[in-house]
């Protein structure tokens, strides 16, 4: 997911996508502690979205204020 995705989103859309990739980071962080995942890079790749969504919704509540 690339930065300028989010901004064309709406917040609430945003939000939701953020809670499933927090659930599909957990769930594949549970896949790599069972032996079970073949591409560990998924997990890095999943933080990284949900860095670059939390970014998204931090600065634009900041520049709310």
């Amino acid at each position: 997911m690339k930065f300028k995705e989010l901004t064309t989103k709406p917040e609430a859309e945003v939000r939701q996508l953020l809670a499933e990739l927090k659930a599909q980071a957990h769930d594949l962080m549970v896949k790599a502690k069972l032996n079970q995942l073949k591409n560990t890079n998924q997990i890095r790749a999943a933080k990284k979205d949900i860095a670059r969504i939390l970014t998204y919704l931090h600065s634009k509540s900041a520049s709310g204020k």
